[in-house]
């Protein structure tokens, strides 16, 4: 039977507290990939991993805080070692904008998927743990329950790669449950976002706030947001609420019940933009609904209030599809739906005739919040090229080009040109057989430093010098240990004299760290003992500078274990003790040219502006030089990272 009312959804007072910040202050854990992963009591000492941080939540008392420091999270099956408490929920937030001190801005993305391989759609795997032993011959481990989400709240997070996102199935725990998710987006190829195998609390009922919800399958038990409360008979009030969200999935925005479960449960939808992408015809292949109920639709109510309706028709059931009349239904306010042309719109609802553009608009994700830090204009400047140092030459801009071959090749292929920044034209061609090369200018002479290729790999740090580009002296200045090879280098004139970084493959730590040397003159050079950066890491393509008292090092970092390059900046008094910089990454790939690397970076200030040249590329077949433009002096740019 279908009920309309003017009354709608209870007011969003009865269900407030659900959101409401803890009463108790209990412990706050940081989670950081810039941390050092001890105990995850400052962003210092914050852990690495969000699991991490959920073992670490001490009791059941509540009021604990996971603060995220925004960062892409390679993690599935999270659970957290305590529930919340009645007044006092935790809290699992990302700190997307960095007013929780993180330094950091922009998402914080956790990817329950294969890092090697990509999305992860298999049954039980997903961003929130739960697990039903049996459930194909494949499931033989112990079942799991998500209760221990239990009054929590998250916020600010960006689930994706898994069959459900911010999904929880309390599996065999049925039980009164409480969940609060705001401010995020959800996707999973089963389900963007619900909860399933639990009881409601009518007075604390699971909410989902200003959240994008995406269910990315047609096929099987599918919706943007998936709903299945235990209740033997229909409660009066609402078990879960969806407010200011957007639900979007090929099969259907809303979906309650599943097959043989004869149990009911109330939704109410608050200024909720519900969408079915599918609009085929009758004889095609249609979706059962918008919203579904899937057994029958006497088990599912939904309360809408000012929310628009985009598919092929509103209501629907998988199973005994004769009963879709049954679904119960309350509108209040501006209730729409646009569907297809030979669908028949429920009474209580608008009919749109023109497709709501702005409502269509509105599905997307929102965007990252903006960096602070960004530069003015990013252009790309070279093709078929990885390795450039700008400088000013006698007055002009010149970048020492590294010309060599995307992979293999022998030494002929490979030499060294100075050439105009702008035109590109070749003012400068020598050092064949030479390349991951910086340069630095002197008293009126160009020292150029490089590798030598050979052996099918790169080989010691060699000089090369200049004062009129005609006539060039070389010598090798750093030597390698036997058991090392050098690959990149950088200089900079510091306090001191000079000072070099060079990237090493030195066995004794993971592939590549950074190894230090000083010289007075240019020409002779002595290793820093005990100056090693990255020992724990990838960190390569090192470019060092000094301002202010600082040694800044700009770096490459792998993002293992996925295949994902940034620069990132840290900085030294001493070439010893280095401090990552909270707003890092400096360069991260995220145009549409850009692959999946922003690597070896090389700056320089020229007429009141920084130029930063970096490659984007692949790391294996292909990388292009990009120029970033940033309105500064090069200390404040370089300052601006702490």
């Amino acid at each position: 039977m279908t009920i309309l009312s003017v009354f709608g959804c209870l007011a969003a007072s009865l269900h407030a507290a659900a959101g409401q910040e803890p009463a108790r202050q209990g412990t706050t854990v940081y989670v950081s990939k810039l941390g050092d992963n001890s105990d995850g009591a400052s962003w210092a000492t914050a852990y690495t991993t969000i699991q991490g941080a959920l073992d670490a939540v001490p009791d059941d008392g509540g009021g604990h805080r996971v603060i995220v420091r925004p960062d892409t999270y390679m993690e599935a099956n999270l659970a957290p070692a305590h529930k919340g408490a009645e007044g006092a929920y935790n809290l699992l937030v990302g700190d997307v904008d960095g007013h929780l001190g993180s330094g950091g801005t922009g998402r914080v993305v956790i990817d329950a998927g294969d890092a090697t391989q990509g999305f992860k759609s298999y049954d039980w795997w997903g961003t929130i743990r739960a697990y039903k032993q049996g459930w194909s011959a494949e499931h033989k481990g112990e079942t799991f329950s998500s209760i221990g989400w239990d009054r929590w709240i998250l916020r600010n997070l960006y689930a994706t790669g898994g069959d459900g996102g911010l999904c929880f199935d309390c599996v065999d725990q049925v039980k009164p449950f409480t969940v609060v998710v705001e401010d995020c987006v959800s996707l999973g190829r089963a389900f963007g976002g619900g909860a399933m195998s639990c009881l409601a609390r009518p007075d604390e009922p699971i909410t989902f706030r200003r959240c994008t919800l995406w269910a990315l399958d047609w096929w099987g038990d599918t919706a943007a947001a998936y709903v299945r409360i235990e209740n033997e008979t229909m409660p009066d009030k609402p078990g879960v609420y969806f407010e200011d969200c957007a639900m979007v999935s090929p099969q259907c925005a809303l979906k309650i019940g599943n097959y043989g479960f004869t149990t009911y449960s109330r939704v109410c939808c608050k200024r909720c933009r519900m969408v079915a992408l599918n609009f085929s015809q009758p004889h095609g292949t249609p979706t059962d609904g918008i919203i579904q109920s899937v057994q029958e639709g006497k088990y599912g109510h939904v309360e809408l209030e000012d929310c628009t309706l985009m598919g092929f028709k509103v209501f629907g059931v998988t199973v005994d599809k004769d009963t879709a009349g049954d679904i119960g239904y309350t509108t209040r306010g501006d209730v729409r739906a646009y569907v297809q042309y030979q669908q028949a719109v429920p009474e209580g609802f608008h009919r749109l005739g023109h497709w709501p553009a702005e409502v269509f608009d509105a599905i997307a994700p929102p965007p990252p919040p903006a960096r602070d830090h960004a530069p003015a204009e990013v252009d790309l400047v070279r093709r078929d090229m990885c390795e450039v140092t700008p400088l000013v030459w006698e007055g002009r801009a010149v970048l020492l080009a590294c010309v060599r071959p995307g992979h293999a090749g022998t030494p002929e292929d490979h030499y060294l040109t100075v050439q105009d920044a702008e035109s590109g034209d070749e003012l400068a061609r020598f050092g064949e057989g030479y390349s991951l090369a910086c340069a630095h200018a002197h008293e009126g002479t160009l020292y150029v430093f490089a590798s030598r290729l050979g052996d099918h790999t790169w080989n010691d740090v060699t000089l090369f010098k200049s004062a009129d580009f005609e006539q060039w002296e070389s010598k090798v200045v750093v030597e390698q240990d036997p058991a090392e090879r050098l690959f990149n280098s950088s200089v900079c004139e510091g306090p001191d004299g000079f000072v070099m970084a060079y990237e090493t493959n030195d066995p004794a730590y993971p592939a590549f760290t950074v190894k230090f040397a000083r010289s007075k003159d240019l020409d002779n050079w002595a290793k820093v003992p005990d100056a090693v950066f990255g020992t724990d890491r990838y960190t390569a393509c090192p470019c060092i500078r000094y301002a202010n008292g600082y040694y800044y090092m700009l770096y490459l970092e792998r993002r293992a274990p996925r295949w994902f390059f940034e620069t990132y900046i840290a900085r030294s008094k001493d070439l010893v003790s280095w401090k990552l910089g909270p707003a890092n990454p400096v360069l991260t790939p995220t145009a549409i040219d850009d692959g999946i690397n922003a690597s070896d970076p090389d700056l320089f200030e020229y007429q009141g502006k920084t130029y930063l040249y970096y490659a984007v590329g692949d790391q294996r077949t292909w990388m292009n030089i990009k120029r970033a433009a940033y309105p500064c002096t090069l200390q404040q740019f370089l300052e601006q990272w702490f």
